[in-house]
């Protein structure tokens, strides 16, 4: 299974939130380019940015991100805030080899049809989940579709995936919640990304068993509880 770091930029620096909830920041590095050049020195197959500031509707770092991507020697995938085609094409014009759309997505189901009719395989929906509803605007309210009604809507797509975070487990380094996985993965008509929780190489392991190829990993990764010797072979 692909496990792939988190990029959250907050502030023009690296965080890792609590349930992404802004001053709960359990990490906090002021260069996310260095960040980035540090995973991929230490095997990272792809990397996870996200711009929580344009989340939040605080801002951008859209020129930081396209930095990362010019220089990046592997994937990445971007997120956070994307809720224009504008922003979602400039992206992926400057190398990202993935764009994550939410809010805008799961609000306008017809504006997520075209995005990913006009760039089949290269866009992810996230769908972030707390308390079983589907969250948006930075997980700051409930959307207005269920999950039953999104999987329908997306079934035709061309996604590249559903990035499945766990809000109520995110941030934590508490484990993952694999009957919520399990349940997600059964239902979803897409390859699952999944994120929120993931701690150890048990969680790997529950995850590889749920048939989730993909995992986004954070917090675990930044202190140290997850070894990128295990993960990914060590330095290239």
């Amino acid at each position: 299974m692909k496990v792939i770091p988190a990029i959250d930029i907050l502030d023009h620096q690296v965080v890792q939130l609590v349930g992404g909830v802004p001053g709960t920041e359990q990490v906090k590095l002021p260069d996310p380019l260095l960040s980035a050049k540090g995973w991929q020195e230490q095997g990272a197959p792809m990397l996870h940015v996200i711009d929580l500031d344009a989340a939040l509707e605080r801002g951008n770092n859209v020129q930081t991100i396209r930095e990362i991507v010019r220089t990046a020697r592997v994937p990445v995938q971007v997120g956070g805030g994307i809720r224009t085609s504008a922003t979602a094409q400039y992206l992926l014009d400057c190398g990202a080899a993935r764009v994550i759309v939410g809010t805008k997505a799961i609000k306008d189901p017809k504006w997520l049809e075209e995005l990913a009719l006009k760039n089949p395989g290269r866009v992810v929906l996230a769908l972030d989940v707390k308390g079983g509803n589907v969250q948006v605007r930075g997980w700051k309210e409930d959307a207005p579709l269920t999950l039953p009604q999104m999987f329908s809507i997306i079934k035709p797509l061309p996604l590249a995936g559903v990035l499945f975070t766990n809000v109520d487990v995110e941030g934590q380094c508490k484990g993952i919640d694999v009957t919520a996985v399990r349940r997600f993965v059964s239902a979803c008509p897409h390859p699952v990304i999944a994120s929120g929780g993931v701690t150890d190489m048990n969680d790997i392991a529950e995850l590889e068993a749920c048939g989730v190829p993909e995992a986004v990993v954070g917090l675990a990764l930044y202190t140290g509880k997850l070894n990128a010797n295990q993960l990914w072979g060590g330095k290239r």
